[in-house]
């Protein structure tokens, strides 16, 4: 495709590039991506640029794959490499969401069948008190209207879906997946991660009976008390995702 011609905010930090990397690795491991979804993280050089590789399997993705887009979605060079359909996604909740630092997408089948009803996704336990009241649902019909193919393929659908996302760190999307943020890399991958095995421990629960759900004081302090141990899980999930 035509790249159309932006400065480039330079090179980025090897150590965030690694992580994206890594990151990619990690989600596919984790069963949160199979060959499609994608995840980004914000320029270190620049608030204005993104990072997220070229199209392809995030199981396959290197350093020489991931590639530098503005807030608009347009690649800043894309040496005729070609870029995913809903990278839209990122750049408009990095445009309105100035503290999320990365941003993941995927289709994990635990989450769907929240997407799809009126069961709303809560936090059964502490390590996805992120997930608040529930998560809001991004329903395409309200935008695109009764025919569309599901995917956020232009900035008016990613915008859209960034209002509804709004302070939330979760969306749910029907009949599609779901979206995660964070204030970083690895914060987004434990998001991400958590938001499956809870919908499939939610799902669980609501076979036996009436779940009890954290109330919104639990899961403000559950998710603080997570936030600070971060790299804990990440490096076990590194390790595993990149083992040889």
């Amino acid at each position: 495709m035509t790249s159309i011609r932006i400065r480039s905010a330079g090179s980025a930090d090897p150590a965030l590039i690694d992580d994206l990397v890594a990151a990619n690795r990690i989600l596919y491991d984790q069963g949160v991506v199979d060959a499609f979804g994608h995840i980004s993280a914000r320029h270190d050089k620049d608030p204005n640029r993104y990072l997220l590789s070229r199209s392809m399997a995030p199981a396959l993705v290197t350093a020489a794959d991931i590639m530098e887009f503005d807030l608009d979605s347009n690649p800043v060079d894309a040496h005729g490499r070609t870029t995913y359909l809903e990278r839209f996604i990122h750049g408009e909740i990095y445009k309105i969401r100035p503290d999320v630092k990365a941003v993941v997408h995927s289709h994990s089948l635990g989450v769907l069948p929240f997407a799809n009803t009126a069961i709303r996704l809560r936090p059964m336990n502490h390590m996805a008190g992120f997930l608040g009241s529930g998560p809001p649902v991004f329903e395409i019909r309200d935008t695109a209207g009764p025919e569309s193919d599901m995917l956020i393929r232009n900035g008016g659908l990613g915008q859209a879906l960034a209002k509804v996302l709004g302070s939330n760190h979760v969306l749910l999307m029907r009949g599609h997946g779901s979206v995660a943020a964070g204030q970083s890399i690895r914060h987004v991958v434990f998001r991400a991660i958590y938001t499956e095995v809870n919908a499939r421990t939610a799902a669980e629960a609501l076979k036996l009976g009436k779940p009890i759900f954290l109330n919104a004081r639990e899961a403000a302090a559950a998710m603080k008390t997570n936030d600070a141990q971060i790299d804990r899980p990440w490096s076990l999930w590194k390790q595993q995702a990149t083992r040889t």
